[in-house]
C-alpha cells in the first residue's frame, strides 16, 4: 500500500537565504574536511531551532510542556486536513482562519478525524523567497494565521494533535501576543509546523503527514523534513 502511495515534500530547502523569523540567525554551513583533502565531506551547519520549515514543540511557549525529543513518535505520522483559504486571503496579511470557515470545510468534506492534524493554506507559500512580501516590513510582522475561535475548536472539539501553515506562525503576523500558541494549543501540548510548502498538491482529507523532525534533547523546535503521502 506505502509503495503505491504519491509523496509530496513540504519542506522549503534550509539554507542561508531562507526567510527567518526577525532577528534569529540564519542557518550557517562551515566545511571543516573535503574529499579532495580528507577523503570524505563533511560540515559544521549552526542553526536557529526554528528556522526554515519546523517544528515547534509544546514547550516553545509553556514551560514545563514536552520538548522535541518527548514527542511520541504516533503523533508525527498522522492524518492530515488541508483548509485552503488561499483564495479569500488573495494578498490580504491579516487574514485568520474564522470557525464559519472550517464548519464550511466540513459541511463540504466531512468532519475531521479525531487525533489529525490540520494544515492551513493560505497561500503565502508563493511568497517565501521574498522576505518583505513574506514576512512585511521590518518592525511590522503581516502575514496570515489561525484564528483563535477556529483553533479552539480544532483541539476542544476535534481533537487534532497539531496545526500547520505556509507562513512564518501559527499566529498571524499582527497577534504580537501569540494567543493560539500561548493560550490555546501549546497548553493542550499540541505541535505546530510552519513555513511549509506545496499544500497546494495536497486534498483537503485522506492524506497522511510524516513529520522528519529532529529529537533534540531539551529543544524547543527544529528544522524538519515533512513528507505527505497521497493514497
Amino acid at each position: 500500500m506505502l509503495g503505491s502511495a504519491k509523496v509530496v515534500d513540504l519542506t522549503i530547502p534550509l539554507g542561508a537565504d531562507v526567510v527567518m523569523w526577525p532577528g534569529a540567525p540564519a542557518p550557517e554551513a562551515e566545511t571543516l574536511v573535503t574529499v579532495a583533502h580528507d577523503g570524505f565531506f563533511a560540515r559544521r551547519v549552526t542553526f536557529f531551532e526554528h528556522s526554515g520549515t519546523h517544528f515547534d514543540a509544546p514547550c516553545h511557549f509553556i514551560d514545563g510542556q514536552s520538548t522535541v525529543d518527548q514527542i511520541p513518535a504516533q503523533s508525527l505520522v498522522r492524518p492530515i486536513a488541508v483548509i485552503d483559504i488561499s483564495e479569500r486571503v488573495g494578498n490580504d496579511a491579516d487574514a485568520v482562519l474564522t470557525l464559519d470557515e472550517v464548519l464550511a470545510f466540513e459541511a463540504t468534506n466531512g468532519e475531521i478525524p479525531q487525533g489529525a492534524a490540520v494544515f492551513l493554506r493560505t497561500g503565502w507559500e508563493e511568497k517565501n523567497s521574498d522576505v518583505v512580501a513574506y514576512s512585511g516590513q521590518p518592525g511590522d510582522l503581516r502575514f496570515p494565521g489561525f484564528g483563535v475561535e477556529a483553533a479552539q475548536f480544532l483541539v476542544e472539539s476535534r481533537g487534532v494533535v497539531g496545526l500547520g501553515i505556509d507562513t512564518l506562525g501559527i499566529d498571524s503576523g499582527e497577534a504580537s501576543h501569540f494567543p493560539v500558541h500561548s493560550q490555546i494549543t501549546h497548553p493542550k501540548g499540541l505541535w505546530h509546523l510552519e513555513n511549509l510548502q506545496n499544500l497546494k498538491a495536497l486534498p483537503p482529507l485522506g492524506a497522511w503527514v510524516v513529520v522528519g523532525v529532529l529529537p533534540l534533547v531539551g529543544g524547543s523546535g527544529s528544522p524538519a523534513r515533512v513528507l505527505a503521502l497521497l493514497p
